[in-house]
């Protein structure tokens, strides 16, 4: 996947936006949870397209899917994506770690703006809908003295995603 069809080649930022292969010894976690009043066969295939990322995530990040749609997802799969951060293009590679279809899944940055990213999607049934539970683990490039901006900015960013989540299967 290292290029993508009429988007750049991602390998030459390897080596300054690669990320560990395995968590560092102190990450961050940052937990959010949203209750949908939609069946969870319904709210798990939004989350199985990936094209509906770009519809919950916050437009002041420019996020851009360009791996070739549409795509397959399941245990293995990479996607490239692209963000700006304060107007400035990062790429952002992510894998498909784990893929139980009605239940969880997990991705974790392989390129991009964290030195560790994992990102666990669970959905559980509960009367009159479905709960979604995201559970990030990260750790920032700039170390200690950028964790609390970081922090401040992903709880802005699941915030986003809550109501935009909500609003989306509101009208379902």
């Amino acid at each position: 996947m290292g290029v993508v069809p009429g988007g750049p080649s991602l390998h030459w930022l390897g080596w300054a936006l690669g990320a560990r292969h395995s968590a560092p010894r102190s990450v961050q976690t940052l937990e959010s949870d949203v209750m949908l009043a939609a069946p969870l066969d319904e709210v798990f295939a939004f989350f199985a397209e990936a094209e509906n990322l770009e519809r919950i995530t916050p437009p002041w990040l420019n996020f851009t899917i360009l791996t070739a749609l549409p795509i397959e997802i399941r245990e293995g799969t990479e996607i490239d994506y692209r963000i700006r951060l304060h107007g400035v293009p990062i790429p952002w590679r992510s894998r498909i770690d784990e893929w139980v279809p009605g239940v969880s899944f997990v991705d974790r940055q392989l390129l991009g703006p964290y030195r560790w990213w994992r990102h666990e999607h669970r959905f559980e049934h509960l009367s009159g809908g479905t709960r979604v539970i995201d559970r990030v683990e990260y750790s920032a490039r700039a170390g200690w003295g950028s964790n609390w901006l970081v922090r401040r900015e992903l709880e802005r960013i699941f915030s986003y995603r809550r109501e935009a989540m909500r609003t989306i299967f509101s009208r379902a």
